[in-house]
Order: structure tokens, then C-alpha cells, then sequence
């Protein structure tokens, strides 16, 4: 490779400067963005993805979930296998340029998606999304690199905050977006995308000084070595096991609530979209407000076996739900159900010791980023085949069913280690 002209490294230089002003709030708005952003380049396209797999399959609602499931698989993949690289990347040509060429690509990516009219040209660039808008580890090592430590738990809950409105709005504008054109919804992200690139560009600073960078190791990016380290952690054992099935149920949302909205109740974009903000807003608020007052009094194990009996119940209640009205009264357990999240991972950060803290997490992030690869394929495949019929029956509520039961297992899990633990 050639040395970069003179002019050239100007440009670098300008993407890749020491950190100046790092702390002013300019870059605190641009980071949350980002995060904003990744959230919705995943919940945005919600609503109207059966309808436009439709459009560009031909085929009814079941061939649209075939599709659709292979497409969100590839988008995970992507996004499983390139966040740690990007973070890497981070490390050795600093943050901003990794976040600026990331908002740049999926802008373009967006684009490309709206305007699409093959499957493979879709497929390409649900592929090209997936890879980009793997930003969230960039984002939390520049809070991290501007963050004095006795504030970084109050900057990364401005992260997660992001991240949560990200899903509560996406769906809802996607579907409002939807009623124009299966394709709206993607301009609008390329707009925000590229609007945010913008903003970085002209006034975001870099926030990893020159010599505190590292040389790039793909050895160092590797995921499976977070899963293995994972699995080998004193103290947890079953605990993981409880934690991946309990995760994998609740994903069954994300999956295919739009495909099963279509073929039980006939819902438009705008309906998929307003029962996803819906449930946000309800899970949200037992976040906000549940978890605060109601944990401490009962404990963590009783809120997880609690949330976890009220989570299967809901999910068979779903399966069955003759109509909307009693859709939504079951999603109003919401309220109860978000409390298992975080009492499960206060237990298990009991359960190591202070210096593992760290890789308990990262190990938990990897886990998460499996479930993203396998719900996809479990629950479209399941509803693809049960929609088509199996021996004569036509069930669309067949992943929520099989969620519920995915569930139940992981509180059998949690029970049965919880009597031994306590046995005498």
C-alpha cells in the first residue's frame, strides 16, 4: 500500500486528532444519538418488513417470515462477529473515525434498502446494516475515554436509556412511517444516519489520544473466547443456562410479532407498530418504577420466579388470543415481567468475584448477541411452517407457545437450583 499524500494525511489527521474538548456536551449528544440510531436501524423496519418481503417475494405472510427471519439471522451474525472488531478498530485508529464511517455506511445502506426491488440486493444490504451498526461498543469506550469513573454508571445508563427509547420509537415510527410506504421507514433512518454524521463531523471531537492506542488484533476481537471464559465461571453453572433460555423466550417478540399480527388479526404497519411502543412504554415503566419498589421488598429470587411464571403464562395467552383486545391485555404483564432481567443479573454478579466482573458482562454481551443469531430462525421457521399447516393445522401463534415453553424450562432451571441451594 502506497504512503497517503500529504493532503491526505491532513484528512486523516482531522478524523484521528488528539482529543481537544472530549467533555463538552456536543460529544455526550453525538455518542446518545449514535446509540439511538443502531437501536433503530433494528426496530425501524419492524412494522413494515412482512409487507415489503411480500413485495418483493410475491408470496403470502409465511413466505415473508421465511425470508424476513434469514435476513434479521444475517443482520445478527454481522453484528455479532464485527462489534468486537470495531471496537478494536477503536482502539487503534480512535473512536471517532470508527463512528463517523459507521453512521456514513448506514446511511447509504439505508438507501440502498429502501430502494431495493430484488431479495438479494435486500439481503446485501441487511448485511452491510448488520456489520455497521455494530457501534455500541465504540460508543461505550468513548463515554468511558471523556468520563471521569465516578460518573461512567450514570453515562452508560444514558446509553441504555437510548437504547431503550430507540425500541420503544422505532416500531411506532416505522409503522406510522409504514402507512405511506413499506420504504419510508428506511429514508428516514438514512436521514437520521446521515444527519448525525453530519453533526460528528463538524463538531464532535476525538476522545482516544494518540498514545494510548493499541496495535489491532484479530486474536483480542474474537467473541468465542468471551462465550468459553463464560462458561467456565465459578459460581455460575446453571445460572447461564437460566439466563439464555429466559432471553431466548422474551426474543420471540422482536422475531415475528409482525408476521403473527398480520395472519391472526390482519393488523396494518401502523397497528404492528403502536402494540410494539405499547409494550415498550409498559416494560419501560416496570424498569423505572417496578424494579425500584417492588424488588427490595420481595427479594431477587422471588421477583425472577415470579416474572418468569407470569412471562410463560403470557406468551400461551398470546398464542391463543382470539382477538386484539385481549392481545393487549396480555402484554399488560409486561409491568411484572421486565423485573426478571435485572434481578438475574444482580444474582449472578453476586456469584463472582470482583475482578471477574467485568468479563461477566462481556461473556453475558456475547450470550446475547447468540440469542440475537437464533431466535430469528427459530421462531419465522416455526411460524412459517405452522402458518403453511402441520398435519392439517394452521397455528400462527405456534413461536409464542413454543417461547412459553422455552420459558417454563428455564423456571424449572432456576427452581431446581434454588431448593439445592437452600436444601440442608
Amino acid at each position: 500500500m502506497r504512503e497517503p499524500s500529504s493532503s491526505a494525511s491532513e484528512t486523516a489527521g482531522t478524523l484521528t486528532d488528539a482529543p481537544k474538548k472530549a467533555q463538552r456536551p456536543a460529544a455526550a449528544v453525538f455518542i446518545v444519538a449514535t446509540v439511538l440510531i443502531d437501536a433503530l436501524a433494528f426496530a425501524l423496519i419492524i412494522p413494515v418488513l412482512p409487507t415489503l418481503l411480500m413485495e418483493l417475494t410475491g408470496g403470502g405472510v409465511a413466505d415473508a417470515a421465511l425470508w424476513g427471519g434469514l435476513a434479521t439471522f444475517l443482520f445478527a451474525v454481522m453484528q455479532f462477529f464485527f462489534s468486537p472488531v470495531l471496537g478494536g478498530l477503536s482502539d487503534r485508529f480512535g473512536r471517532r473515525p470508527v463512528l463517523l464511517l459507521s453512521l456514513g455506511a448506514l446511511a447509504i445502506d439505508f438507501v440502498l434498502m429502501g430502494l431495493a426491488h430484488a431479495l438479494i440486493v435486500f439481503f446485501a444490504a441487511r448485511l452491510v446494516s448488520g456489520i455497521f451498526a455494530a457501534t455500541h461498543s465504540t460508543a461505550n469506550a468513548y463515554i468511558a475515554d471523556v468520563t471521569p469513573p465516578a460518573q461512567r454508571s450514570a453515562r452508560f445508563g444514558w446509553l441504555g436509556a437510548a437504547m431503550g427509547v430507540g425500541f420503544i420509537l422505532g416500531p411506532a415510527l416505522g409503522g406510522l412511517l409504514g402507512e405511506l410506504t413499506p420504504r419510508a421507514p428506511f429514508f428516514a433512518a438514512a436521514l437520521l444516519a446521515g444527519a448525525n454524521a453530519v453533526y460528528g463531523w463538524f463538531v464532535v471531537p476525538e476522545s482516544l489520544a494518540a498514545d494510548k492506542r493499541r496495535p489491532f488484533s484479530l486474536a483480542r476481537s474474537n467473541v468465542f473466547g468471551t462465550l468459553l471464559r463464560l462458561r467456565k465461571a465459578e459460581g455460575l453453572g446453571v445460572m447461564v443456562w437460566v439466563y439464555f433460555l429466559s432471553h431466548l423466550s422474551g426474543f420471540v417478540y422482536p422475531a415475528v410479532w409482525a408476521y403473527v399480527a398480520i395472519a391472526k388479526f390482519d393488523w396494518s404497519e401502523a397497528q404492528i407498530g403502536a402494540s410494539l411502543a405499547y409494550f415498550g412504554v409498559l416494560f419501560a415503566l416496570c424498569q423505572m418504577v417496578v424494579v425500584p419498589v417492588l424488588m427490595p421488598r420481595i427479594g431477587e429470587r422471588r421477583a425472577i420466579w415470579i416474572a418468569m411464571a407470569v412471562e410463560a403464562a403470557a406468551l400461551a395467552g398470546i398464542a391463543f388470543a382470539p382477538n386484539g383486545a385481549v392481545l393487549y391485555a396480555w402484554l399488560l404483564t409486561a409491568l411484572v415481567t421486565g423485573m426478571e432481567g435485572p434481578a438475574l443479573q444482580k444474582i449472578m454478579t453476586e456469584r463472582v468475584g470482583e475482578d471477574a466482573q467485568g468479563e461477566l458482562q462481556g461473556g453475558l454481551s456475547a450470550l446475547g448477541g447468540v440469542i440475537l443469531i437464533i431466535s430469528p430462525l427459530l421462531y419465522t421457521q416455526l411460524f412459517f411452517l405452522f402458518q403453511r399447516g402441520v398435519a392439517g393445522v394452521v397455528f400462527p401463534g405456534a413461536p409464542f407457545l413454543a417461547a412459553s415453553a422455552l420459558c417454563l424450562v428455564a423456571l424449572a432451571l432456576f427452581l431446581g437450583r434454588t431448593k439445592r441451594t437452600h436444601a440442608p
